[in-house]
């Protein structure tokens, strides 16, 4: 065993056991060979059945980069080009007025930039799988997801938009928000351009090709469907949060674009040697140099730490290289993969649980294997101080249409960020850029103001939430 590996476990079986995880593989490789693969836990707790690097978990919006990679080989085939406006290719997509709608275009959606803030369609699209789930039984979600329409087609998410009334986060381009409505129109632009499903052109274009064969939206495709994940998920029964199991999928068959793709550590190891490699073997074939150089690259800044290239997170200033990742979350589901060329470093962390700081143990890895402390601080926390007077202009309650809240509290000169019943004090770090520190996690917060200096959003969870009056 490497040297690495015995501190990087034990941070691991520790962090695995606070987060009540079932099961969870993680597989780490250097220039493409496999230097890690270990799994905690069982893919079944009933049944205690084991776990393996052919487990298929859910991964979320890990599937994201894969919708971007569609799109980049379209581009390559001259059937589209990411500057293009949307309305090129879907004539009925309307967002406020004609002005922003003409102006957004594809890139915008693949960078979350199109100035649309947080919208509640994804549960739109998924609540018929939503409402057959005994999961969600007495939950605030069970509430919420009687305030939205049924969205099983892309022309009812397109009415759906079209028909939303409020404020725009700014002008195309301007403003990151993570937005998986526009993640699912990506989805129609490519059965649009490709005259084909968007499940079979990922299928045909991509997967195939990497040879992928045990990655699926639908886990009955699966020619052997035994290793399969059973989902967990946490409720509160009688006051007190637990696991339970919850093995059905939830799904969204108009929005699968943004996050629906079920694989395994295997296979995304597999898929990862793209970015490794910058489109070299073993799958040139995939996408071009260029294309991944363009997915690679930051379009819109997300906090002080990363960037949003195409589907993918980049940290340029990461400690040994530029960090290429991202994260997916549904309900049964914590994912994460990462790429870090300049070391040859690539890896996987797949959990059938929701709510897993699967990041930090991403961290921990890179840490670890670069004979750091587990937890170890990324970039130093340097404090500046603000004036009484300006801290209290950011003191509110903060809301999106996602269902997401967060409010600034002062107390004692001091802020505090409150949200899912915690109350996490804040550290300035910039005019009006703020840190806090959630377990091991260090959380950047930005705040937003209108024309006329006024805070009016903050940032939170890659979303932008609006200040109540």
């Amino acid at each position: 065993m490497q040297q690495w590996t015995e501190a990087f476990e034990d941070f691991a079986k520790k962090l695995l056991e606070e987060s009540e995880v079932p099961g969870a593989v993680i597989a780490v490789a250097r220039d493409g060979e496999w230097i890690y693969q270990e799994s905690f836990g069982v893919r079944d707790q009933e049944q205690q059945l084991p776990l393996s690097m052919d487990t298929v978990f859910g991964i979320a919006s890990v599937t994201k980069s894969f919708t971007c990679a569609a799109i980049m080989q379209l581009q390559e085939a001259g059937k589209l080009s990411v500057t293009d406006p949307v309305i090129r290719y879907l004539p009925e997509f309307r967002f406020l007025d004609d002005e922003m709608t003409n102006a957004i275009t594809i890139e915008q959606f693949m960078a979350h930039t199109p100035g649309m803030p947080p919208l509640p369609y994804l549960d739109g699209a998924m609540k018929r799988s939503l409402e057959q789930d005994p999961a969600i039984l007495g939950t605030e979600a069970e509430e919420e997801l009687k305030t939205v329409p049924y969205l099983d087609t892309y022309a009812e998410v397109l009415e759906a938009i079209a028909k939303w009334k409020g404020t725009a986060l700014g002008a195309p381009g301007t403003a990151f928000s993570y937005n998986n409505d526009g993640y699912g129109l990506l989805g129609a632009i490519i059965e649009r351009v490709s005259n084909m499903s968007y499940e079979q052109y990922l299928s045909e274009h991509i997967l195939g090709p990497l040879g992928m064969t045990r990655t699926v939206f639908a886990v009955e495709d699966l020619a052997d469907s035994e290793d399969v994940a059973t989902l967990y998920t946490r409720k509160k029964i009688d006051g007190n949060e637990q696991v339970i199991a919850a093995p059905l999928w939830h799904d969204a068959p108009a929005m699968r674009a943004c996050g629906f793709l079920k694989s395994t550590a295997r296979d995304l190891l597999t898929y990862l040697e793209l970015f490794r490699t910058g489109g070299e073997a073993p799958a040139s074939g995939v996408l071009s140099r260029e294309s991944i150089h363009q997915m690679t690259t930051p379009h819109a800044r997300c906090d002080g730490y990363r960037s949003y290239g195409y589907g993918l997170m980049v940290s340029p200033a990461f400690p040994g290289g530029a960090l290429i990742e991202h994260g997916g979350s549904l309900k049964g589901i914590s994912s994460h993969v990462f790429v870090q060329p300049q070391t040859g470093l690539s890896g996987v962390v797949l959990c059938n649980v929701d709510g897993v700081p699967v990041r930090d143990l991403v961290l921990g890895i890179l840490n670890t294997i670069s004979n750091r402390s587990a937890d170890a601080l990324i970039y130093p926390i340097e404090k500046i101080e603000l004036p009484g007077e300006r801290l209290r202009e950011y003191v509110g309650l903060y809301k999106s249409q996602e269902w997401m809240k967060a409010e600034i509290v002062s107390k004692e000169n001091e802020l505090y960020l409150e949200a899912d019943g915690q109350a996490y004090p804040l550290i300035p770090v910039g005019a009006d850029s703020f840190v806090f520190r959630r377990g091991r996690s260090t959380v950047w917060i930005d705040f937003f103001r209108s024309a006329e200096g006024k805070v009016e959003r903050m940032s939170y969870s890659l979303r932008q939430l609006t200040k109540a009056e």
